[in-house]
């Protein structure tokens, strides 16, 4: 059997990037299309030099059925409320879709108008998609022909509390702090992230609005089968990539940190890709960064009545491309590993 034959479309983008750096490595698969939206065609040696001598293959302006052709498997690092007018096109082909953008997370069509601002109109598909977080939904993965790679934030927030959810262990409403790098807000060009303006600061944004919220509070629900409620404060670190993230809860029942770690390390002992800390040892970004892992440490408070989680992913990989690659793997029947060690 020949190799699989991968698409891109949203190239351009900071995930798009980390995209082809990953799978230009992968023995699995070749890339045989690439698009954005882009002035004119260019080679993506000349848009990213880092690939001179590895690919130089054109970025162009999307073309559906030019993908079609060259293609089995396609991968979209676009904007919202680009996927779902493409998705449908795709799957008829017979393609297998892993979408990195949001069009395709939540279950409730009506939030993406609220959080999102565009009306969802292919409700069969938003049922049929597969939330594509390996620890929960390996088995659902396997069998997808569409998932929908979750967002940067949801990915380390969950992953932080996920045990206790699933253990009826912690009240229902959590408290999430994350500090991400810029590559998180995109490569487009905005003022407030140029580097006069981000160098020596840090500042929260969308504090409590940001458009991750329903993505969390739906999949704790259902992990817990009760209905979670996040206060949810993003803020943007000085650095380039990596979201380092703190959960805030409740204790439903006395709880020692060792007896949590031990909880954590049985929970995850199959989950490649998670790295349980040691009682005092946290997570931190330097460890994590350029991989497709994702490291917990945990400690509850003296009185035994709160529990602080703290996770660490880089967003471009555990919490974008790299987690993509891991989808992709579990979809083709793959080792979840390959090309991500």
């Amino acid at each position: 059997m020949g190799k699989v034959k991968i698409g891109i479309m949203g190239a351009t983008g900071y995930a798009g990037e980390e995209l082809i750096r990953l799978l230009i490595n992968h023995p699995q698969v070749e890339i045989n299309y690439l698009s954005a939206k882009i002035d004119k065609p260019a080679r993506i040696d000349e848009i990213f030099p880092s690939f001179k001598g590895k690919i130089g293959l054109i970025c162009e302006e999307p073309d559906i059925e030019k993908l079609n052709r060259a293609t089995d498997v396609v991968f979209l690092a676009t904007p919202h409320g680009f996927a779902y007018k493409v998705v449908p096109e795709l799957l008829k082909k017979g393609k297998k879709v892993v979408d990195l953008s949001a069009d395709f997370r939540l279950k409730d069509s009506s939030l993406y108008k609220e959080w999102y601002h565009f009306e969802h109109k292919e409700e069969k598909l938003l049922q049929e998609a597969v939330y594509g977080l390996p620890e929960i939904y390996a088995e659902e993965i396997k069998k997808a022909r569409l998932v929908a790679n979750p967002g940067c934030y949801p990915t380390g927030a969950i992953l932080a509390v996920l045990p206790l959810v699933k253990n009826n262990l912690i009240e229902e409403k959590l408290i999430i702090d994350a500090k991400s790098g810029t590559t998180g807000a995109g490569r487009n060009a905005r003022t407030e992230l140029i580097f006069s303006e981000v160098n020596e600061s840090m500042r929260a944004y969308k504090v409590n609005e940001h458009q991750h919220i329903p993505e969390m509070e739906q999949e704790l629900s259902f992990a817990g089968k009760q209905e979670f409620k996040i206060i949810f404060v993003p803020q943007l670190l000085p650095l380039n990539r990596g979201i380092l993230t703190c959960v805030y809860a409740e204790l439903k029942k006395d709880c020692s940190t060792e007896g949590l770690i031990s909880l954590y390390k049985e929970f995850y002992k199959h989950a490649s890709f998670v790295r349980i800390m040691e009682k005092g040892v946290y997570p931190q970004l330097k460890a994590v960064q350029g991989t497709n892992y994702c490291d917990i440490g945990l400690v509850v408070a003296e009185r035994k009545e709160m529990v602080i989680a703290i996770s660490a992913i880089d967003n471009l990989g555990k919490g974008a491309a790299g987690q993509a690659v891991q989808n992709l793997n579990i979809m083709m029947g793959w080792e979840e590993t390959l090309g991500l060690r």
